[in-house]
């Protein structure tokens, strides 16, 4: 395809699946702002609505569903959590739409069809039109088998709905799953192209700098994500919850710890363990003193099985529900709870804390806590949600040496407020042009040029700068290219950086590697600084090294170039280790397993020629190239090159740059222009970034014309191309870092 036409191909753009409605075609009876995101769900196909706890995503999901089977004629399956499908049965029912729950595949499924995620393997979801995921949070565990198999078996399903409440912010493990279900984007190809490791914890993800507002405008294409209806422009008047009162009952135990005259806070996870298992009796016995004494209905949480059984004995009329027990006893229990029947409800979060709706309820007790931020908040949303007409209640019962727990779970919530604030506002404008069906802003492409005594730069695509120059009228080119990594340098498509795939960026590659081949005179050279780059388990898969440095000559060579020479540049592993945290590199390894360790990666400086005869040989003296210069010169690898001398970048960095965007060597560029150039040559360098190859060879008597994408690059390329000519005969000029940062 010609240039134009890719770069328009590397958009993220979105592809709806569905089929468009009118929001007169939705039920009246939903809320306006529930009947938008209903029309551009439906729109849409394949989509996630994260809304918060109460604003309807089961009357969301349903219509959705109903939709989508008058469309198509087809059945519409909902999978959801246990209990919560006899639930969704009774909400839809108050909307007029009519599901049926099954515990498996009828023999001829038509409408829509609700079961459990427990029941999801004895259905054939190729049969179904779509598929809805009430909960969907359960996606949250990366590899889990009932992750993996929704994902596999939904594959094929034309319409995906995927229903949960705002996901966690920092989880983007979670956030890649979801992507993988609707279809945009596997979880593999999501880290590799926002999200780099932050130091040396390879499970920590964080958004790359310039990637930061592609990624949520990328998520705005598929999910919306609201915890208001003012978030998408409408009224939050009926959405106002009652008051949260969080009642702490700190039990002061004086059981010290063996050798000690007194308790001290539980620090160590076996250590709060102990102490959970010290307090069970006061915990158990405070909290029921309460309850005992109450006439209203109660929902009591519990961690360990010692507490829930003790809860049953001492709370008058509770009934437990513990992972042992019978679907049947688990669906009668949380179906009772809700009717009415069962006063007290004693439970784990992790089995009744997620989708049931008891506004009937204003009590709320935790006789136990873990770390789990999302726990404790999805376990009190049962009963503090929109619907609810009273003051919440939420008592938590700890012993003093489990104090450093429910800190913990504070500490949490702070982050997760902001954060959550933080998303939304990044995603509002976003959400509205998709929702609304309002047309994004587009950043326009901006082309400029300076130039001076013997240089030029051209702001602008470096693959149509180098297509306006003339053929063989370069007489070296010399660069170091993006390495493969997406919106580490600019957001711009045109940066060859912001690739999906490693063969994106080769393609996009291509397109210069070719006119650099047909503008370079016959028998002259063209030298590019790589080096091989690290894989993560995570995004590639598997812990090793990719040879970029190999692709790179077989791209080259696919273009006619011979491949000349190369030059491996010596770095230090301590200070590679120091900046990187990478595994192979850490000494620890040597002591766990040392089949993962490594050696650092080098950089390299690898040549090629084109073909023909050099119509303008480059000839030295004895005097101007010694025997043991050259000898220095022809070694394989470059022990002495100084890292740290760089032309000072920091005045042309952002706020998101990230930290490797780093100059090239000016060691380096000298040995290459020296040993391959003659004064008064025409020097190109494709990426300027901020003129190291320029600045060097103007200053050695040369000629220059290069490129650069980003202005704030080019500003200071021409501030140090100004300054290169002023001081034209020394070298090393106090512009040049002597100190040096690290990539």
């Amino acid at each position: 395809m010609g240039y134009a036409e890719f770069i328009e191909s590397k958009k993220i753009i979105e592809v709806p699946t569905g089929h468009q409605i009118t929001l007169k075609q939705i039920n009246n009876q939903l809320f306006d702002f529930q009947k938008v995101l209903v029309r551009w769900a439906v729109g849409r196909g394949r989509a996630a609505i994260f809304a918060d706890t109460g604003l309807g995503k089961t009357a969301m999901q349903t219509e959705w569903a109903q939709q989508i089977t008058r469309q198509t004629g087809k059945p519409i399956l909902i999978l959801a959590p246990l209990s919560v499908a006899h639930q969704t049965i009774r909400e839809a029912a108050k909307f007029g739409i009519t599901a049926s729950y099954h515990r498996s595949q009828p023999d001829d499924p038509h409408g829509i069809i609700v079961t459990n995620y427990e029941m999801m393997d004895r259905f054939n979801f190729a049969g179904f039109a779509g598929l809805v995921l009430d909960e969907s949070s359960i996606l949250k565990s990366h590899d889990g088998r009932t992750r993996t198999a929704i994902l596999e078996s939904s594959s094929k399903v034309p319409y995906r709905l995927s229903c949960t409440a705002t996901p966690s912010p920092n989880d983007f493990m979670e956030l890649g799953n979801q992507a993988e279900f609707v279809g945009v984007m596997s979880r593999e190809e999501m880290l590799a192209m926002f999200f780099v490791h932050d130091g040396g914890d390879t499970a920590k993800w964080r958004l790359k700098g310039h990637g930061e507002e592609k990624f949520w405008e990328w998520l705005s294409t598929w999910a919306v994500v609201i915890r208001k209806p003012s978030d998408i422009g409408f009224d939050d008047a009926t959405y106002d919850l009652p008051p949260l009162h969080i009642h702490e009952h700190i039990l002061e135990v004086d059981r010290p710890a063996p050798g000690q005259l007194f308790s001290l806070p539980a620090i160590s996870l076996t250590d709060q363990r102990a102490a959970k298992r010290e307090s069970l009796d006061d915990r158990v016995n405070a909290l029921s003193a309460i309850v005992n004494q109450s006439h209203e209905p109660w929902l009591v949480w519990c961690h360990m099985n010692a507490e829930s059984d003790a809860l049953g004995k001492s709370i008058d009329g509770a009934v437990t529900v513990s992972g042992s027990d019978s679907i049947e006893h688990k669906e009668e229990s949380m179906d009772g709870f809700t009717d009415g029947d069962i006063p007290v409800l004693v439970s784990k979060p992790s089995i009744c804390g997620y989708g049931m709706n008891w506004q009937h309820c204003h009590n709320v007790a935790f006789v136990g806590l873990d770390h789990s931020f999302e726990s404790f908040y999805q376990s009190i949303r049962r009963c503090w949600r929109f619907g609810q007409t009273k003051p919440v209640n939420v008592h938590v019962f700890l012993s003093d040496v489990e104090r450093p727990i429910l800190d913990n779970i504070k500490r949490k919530e702070a982050q997760h407020n902001e954060m959550s604030a933080r998303m939304v506002e990044h995603m509002r404008e976003f959400m509205k042009r998709r929702v609304f069906g309002m047309q994004a802003e587009k950043s326009e492409y901006v082309r400029d040029v300076a130039e001076g005594q013997g240089w030029k730069i051209h702001l602008g695509d470096c693959v149509e700068v180098v297509g306006e120059i003339e053929s063989n009228s370069i007489d070296f080119t010399i660069f170091s290219p993006p390495f493969s990594s997406l919106y580490t340098y600019s957001n711009s498509d045109r940066d060859m950086g912001n690739s999906r795939t490693h063969d994106e960026f080769f393609a996009h590659f291509g397109y210069l590697v070719k006119d650099l081949v047909r503008t370079t005179k016959p028998g002259r050279l063209c030298s590019v600084h790589c080096m091989n780059l690290p894989t993560s388990k995570q995004r590639d898969g598997v812990i090793g090294i990719l040879d970029f440095r190999g692709d790179i000559i077989r791209l080259f060579q696919s273009h006619g170039w011979i491949y000349h020479s190369e030059v491996c540049i010596w770095k230090d592993p301590v200070t590679a280790m120091q900046r990187t945290k990478a595994l192979g590199l850490l000494h620890k390894t040597i002591r766990k397993d040392s089949s993962m360790s490594r050696q650092g990666i080098p950089d390299y400086l690898v040549t090629f020629r084109k073909p023909g005869d050099n119509p303008c040989p480059i000839a030295h003296t004895h005097e101007s190239f010694p025997v043991d210069l050259w000898q220095k010169y022809a070694s394989p690898v470059w022990f002495d090159i100084n890292a740290t001398r760089t032309l000072q970048y920091r005045a042309a960095r952002e706020n998101e740059d990230e930290r490797h965007i780093c100059p090239l060597q000016l060691d380096v560029i000298e040995r290459a222009i020296e040993m391959w150039s003659n004064p008064g040559d025409l020097v190109l360098s494709p990426f300027t970034g901020i003129a190291s190859e320029g600045y060097t060879a103007v200053k050695m008597g040369r000629r220059f014309v290069g490129a650069e994408l980003k202005r704030s690059y080019w500003d200071m390329a021409i501030k140090n191309m100004e300054h290169a000519v002023s001081t034209q005969h020394d070298l090393f000029s106090p512009q040049e870092s002597q100190g040096g940062d690290d990539e």
